[in-house]
């Protein structure tokens, strides 16, 4: 008799590849958007290590990249190696979310995400993000004018609903499928929850039952190959995404092709290999914004790295300090020098990354 973990992987390797409407994925382990942190040079990081089905964006403000607001432009900069690859947009203007989608198109974009599952309030308060989920109407009707304007795939990342009371997720899934989304992607929680609490899986499943033919990505606490196998299981999903559990992991997408390959995966790399791709990624970084704003803005990506090395808290701090190369290599040769404070070299104990806690509208 075959082992559960064992029938989920046959099922999905009897499975067709994701396809958002004519776009195959090269697998079904996608990078979630995620705030301050799926910026181009992570993108490219867990991209050379290999997995990535598709990278999306952090979240885009479609009006300020219709101004040319910097900060937006930089956001969805990409190079040849990060396909296929998606740029998350949001707002509540139709005309703009649909202007901004012709944009993109001219930009060469694989395909574009509507976010409606923000829960931060400076986006949800201005009728964006997760609130969307409250207009079923209005929201339609903008879903439909973005979708109608390109001929790229238009997928929608939302939540089970704004509360436990309004669980709608279902019906936009319904609504959307027909309009012609490409793919939904559902992280399991409410708005109101924030990231509190657990994923509720059942949730999902009611999402997946909800549509015909388009896939659903399943989102939320996949930490590991046996968190995505149960998203798998309970759910019915034909892919899933990661975002916090790639920042702790991210040899993460390629331990799941070889699971789904082979049934067995590789570790994850160790103090040396977490090194060199804390070079790699702030080598790029200060590609794209020059040395001293390069490392400025590495700092809280090299907290999440230094923190999984096991480096104890006087050298992170040096590193928070650090302005120049010369400070990052001082620094980092202390590191090496040192070692981790808890584990070994070659195996090093599992990363946990926190979530915002407290009212949403504090964050």
């Amino acid at each position: 008799m075959q082992s559960p973990q064992e029938n989920v992987r046959q099922r999905l390797k009897s499975l067709p590849a994701v396809q958002y409407g004519g776009l195959t994925l090269p697998s079904r382990y996608l990078l979630s958007p995620l705030a301050g942190f799926t910026n181009l040079p992570f993108r490219r990081i867990v991209r050379e290590i290999g997995g990535v089905g598709l990278g999306t964006t952090d979240l885009v403000n479609a009006r300020g990249l219709l101004d040319g607001s910097t900060k937006s432009l930089t956001l969805i900069e990409t190079c040849p190696e990060d396909r296929p690859f998606a740029v998350q947009i949001f707002g509540n203007d139709p005309a703009v979310m649909r202007d901004c989608a012709q944009l993109l198109h001219t930009r060469g974009v694989d395909s574009i995400d509507i976010n409606m599952g923000c829960p931060v309030n400076r986006v949800t308060k201005n009728g964006a993000g997760a609130s969307l989920m409250c207009a079923p109407d209005s929201t339609v009707k903008l879903v439909q004018a973005v979708v109608e304007s390109v001929p790229l795939p238009v997928t929608v990342k939302m939540r089970l609903g704004w509360d436990d009371q309004n669980l709608t997720a279902p019906f936009f899934a319904r609504e959307f499928e027909q309009i012609g989304v490409a793919a939904v992607a559902i992280h399991g929680r409410t708005r109101a929850q924030g990231f509190s609490g657990s994923v509720n899986l059942v949730g999902i499943r009611q999402v997946v039952e909800a549509v015909e033919r388009i896939p659903v990505i399943g989102n939320g606490d996949i930490r590991s190959v046996a968190d995505g196998v149960r998203m798998f299981a309970e759910t019915g999903c034909q892919g899933i995404s990661m975002g916090r559990g790639a920042l702790a992991n991210p040899w993460i997408f390629r331990q799941f092709v070889e699971w789904e390959t082979t049934g067995a995966w590789s570790p994850a790399g160790g103090f040396d290999d977490r090194l060199k791709l804390l070079r790699q990624q702030l080598g790029y970084l200060m590609q794209q914004h020059g040395e001293e704003r390069g490392i400025v803005l590495f700092r809280k990506m090299a907290h999440w790295y230094l923190k999984g090395m096991c480096v104890p808290s006087p050298l992170r701090e040096q590193f928070q300090r650090a302005r120049t190369v010369g400070d990052v290599d001082e620094t980092l040769a202390a590191i090496i020098d040192f070692g981790p404070t808890r584990g070994t070299r070659d195996q090093l104990p599992e990363l946990s990354i926190p979530v915002p806690s407290g009212p949403n509208e504090r964050w």
